[in-house]
């Protein structure tokens, strides 16, 4: 079975003859270091690049590409030969790419010699890196495992290079960009594309008649360009019927002008084709996009249906902006017209104006709603066939719950609609692990459907909401893989951490007081720190014996209550750097209830994710700007879901020994 492996997680091999395969979508290049037990690379004979494909145990290709496909056999490398890393690089001075932001996120995958899939790893999160470390394969314990590294280099090669501990670094990368370029030059540009036979012969078309012109001048237009189009089908065309041929114009083989010539009777007009009937639009289909597995096909596809709706719910609107514009500025003009003020003039204008107006919104309406048809048939399709990790908690996947062996690319927080259709909702997925941490405002904000509950009705929802996103971050790691942590200095949260504590599933009880908060905020830092240093030192593995090596989530409850300046500190300590080395928050506060430390938490406010225990439009997207109101995730009336996916968490970590 293929795992999908997030940045720094590890895979043990099976066989130690595999094949690299890497797409990128755009030209890379790729090549590999051979480093001792210290990680460090003893010189430019231990790295295969274009310039010098081969070494023992592994083969490069020869020039950017693509996809490119690595021969590795590890019990070919040296015995002093520890780690072996993948390297790539987009091409200097080639007219591509210049960063892997600007790129889809490269795809490696380690495969048997017979094409079984062994691992595989997206490398997201790039910006300005134009190399990157993709892939270490690396011996313990006379053993061979893959991690997935995902480091990478704004610096380019010469800096990925220096940072493997070689000398001049800066001359090898010009030598195996000098390759590259030598490569490219020698390929074979792809043949232009052969035109159809039907397209060679131009045919000018008559020029239109003057009013003709002037009458599609007339017509009203939108303004707007229309978003991506949804599945549908297009309007049937009626072809025009031919002109006959003028009186006394020239038959046979003659012309009377410009374009093809007419051999209708000049007494009998042809009949025009019945038009076509209007097909059905395509039935929606659960994981139609792309993807390496259904998990990202649907992640895409969900992904794809949110742009859509942010996209024609823009040209909506923008539609009905302009014809309300346009009816202001017809109806200034008729005010400012002496003639229009006196007789039924003005009336008709008016009526005119208003008519127009009508004919343009009802078409943009038109257009609306067969999209949001289209994206509610689409959803109603998907909906279901979402695994644990992306499905509500209504959904009848979780009542075939079984711990998962791998943890998934995503995570649902709840749900995302548009005030043009508000049953239309779209699940809020974010990557994982998470790269930045949650903050449930337990504050009335400018919420009103805050404003209509007390203050501890919304701190007990809050942190409701809270335990039920800790619980389905349990539910999809594979057991023992993450850990929660919880902190309520006041006790207050007892009621609402009781699932979580009754099930077993916490690394120790919440820590009540000052000293409980100082003693988990020090374990945690010092892990941070400790993880830092072992990725400075390149030896990850270098870790104290018996570290809790799992994803770490703390909660935070009840904050600022029990946090001196010491402990605020560390707090926005591990919002900063936790969530790069696996440690992560998940805050239940209310701003103003912290309005005393002034603009010192300002950082740490925006440094996480803010969301709401009750419906609340304050999320944006990064298109159009749109308000979308969110939904937090809910449990249904009744359920028994929650204790049923903890005690089978609990029961999985016992036999596991985690």
């Amino acid at each position: 079975m293929t795992v999908e492996l997030v940045r720094g997680q590890n895979h043990p091999l099976p066989d130690t003859r595999l094949e690299i395969r890497v797409s990128a979508g755009h030209p890379v290049v790729a090549g590999a270091t051979l480093a001792d037990e210290g990680g460090r690379v003893p010189g430019v004979e231990w790295i295969a690049h274009p310039g010098s494909p081969s070494l023992p145990g592994v083969e490069v290709s020869q020039q950017a590409a693509a996809d490119h496909r690595l021969a590795v056999d590890l019990e070919a490398v040296p015995a002093a030969v520890h780690r072996l890393s993948l390297l790539l690089a987009l091409p200097v001075g080639v007219g591509g790419p210049t960063r892997f932001g600007a790129v889809a996120a490269p795809f490696v995958a380690v495969t048997g010699l017979d094409g079984t899939e062994v691992a595989s790893y997206t490398i997201t999160g790039l910006d300005r890196e134009s190399a990157v470390v993709a892939l270490e394969l690396y011996r313990r314990q006379g053993a061979w495992k893959v991690r997935a590294m995902g480091q990478g280099y704004e610096g380019g090669l010469a800096a990925m290079l220096g940072d493997q501990g070689l000398e001049r670094p800066a001359d090898l990368a010009a030598t195996i960009l000098d390759a590259v370029a030598r490569g490219l030059a020698r390929s074979v540009s792809a043949p232009p594309p052969r035109v159809p036979e039907t397209e060679r012969v131009r045919h000018s078309a008559p020029a239109a008649a003057p009013e003709t012109m002037a009458a599609a001048d007339s017509a009203p237009t939108l303004p707007v360009t229309p978003p991506p189009p949804l599945p549908s089908t297009p309007l049937p065309s009626t072809p025009a019927p031919s002109a006959p041929a003028p009186s006394g114009g020239t038959t046979g083989g003659g012309t009377t002008g410009g374009g093809p010539i007419s051999y209708a009777h000049p007494g009998r007009r042809a009949a025009a084709p019945e038009p076509e009937p209007r097909q059905a639009p395509p039935v929606p289909v659960a994981g139609d996009a792309s993807g390496w597995s259904m998990d990202e096909r649907l992640y895409n596809q969900v992904w794809g249906m949110f742009e859509d709706l942010a996209r024609t719910t823009a040209a909506y609107r923008s539609a009905c902006d302009f014809a309300e514009s346009r009816l202001d500025k017809e109806l200034d003009g008729v005010l400012s017209d002496p003639r229009s003020r006196i007789g039924g003039a003005g009336d008709a204008a008016r009526e005119a104006a208003r008519a127009r107006h009508d004919e343009l919104t009802a078409r943009a309406q038109e257009v609306l709603d067969r999209d949001l048809s289209q994206l509610a048939a689409e959803s109603e399709v998907v909906e279901p066939a979402l695994p644990p990790a992306y499905a509500r908690w209504d959904n009848p996947v979780w009542h075939a719950y079984r711990v998962p062996m791998e943890a998934p690319m995503a995570l649902r927080l709840g749900d995302l609609h548009l005030p043009e259709r508000t049953d239309l909702r779209i699940p809020m997925l974010v990557r994982l692990p998470l790269e930045r941490g949650l903050w449930v405002d337990s504050g009335r904000g400018r919420s009103e459907a805050a404003g209509l509950l007390d203050e501890a009705e919304l701190r007990r929802l809050a942190l409701e909401t809270a335990v039920a996103h800790a619980a389905r971050l349990l539910a999809v790691y594979p057991p023992g893989e993450f850990t929660v942590h919880v902190v309520d200095p006041a006790g207050s949260g007892a009621t609402a951490l009781a699932p979580l504590v009754q099930a077993g599933v916490l690394a120790g009880p919440p820590a009540a007081g000052a000293a409980g908060v100082t003693a988990v905020l020090a374990q945690l830092t010092e892990r941070v720190d400790l993880v830092q240093m072992a990725l400075r030192a390149g030896a990850p593995d270098a870790l104290p014996p018996g570290m809790d090596t799992a994803e770490q989530l703390l909660i935070v409850h009840d904050f600022p209550h029990g946090f001196d300046d010491r402990a605020v500190n560390q707090l926005r300590y591990l919002a900063d750097e936790g969530p790069a080395v696996g440690v992560h928050l998940l805050m239940v506060a209310d701003r103003e209830a912290a309005s005393a430390y002034g603009p010192v938490l300002d950082p740490l406010w925006r440094s996480l994710l803010r969301i709401t225990p009750v419906p609340d439009d304050h999320l944006a997207d990064p298109w159009v700007g749109h308000a979308w109101t969110y939904e937090p995730p809910l449990f249904p009336s009744g359920s028994r879901i929650l204790p049923q996916v903890l005690a089978q968490v609990a029961e999985a970590r016992r036999q596991w020994g985690r």
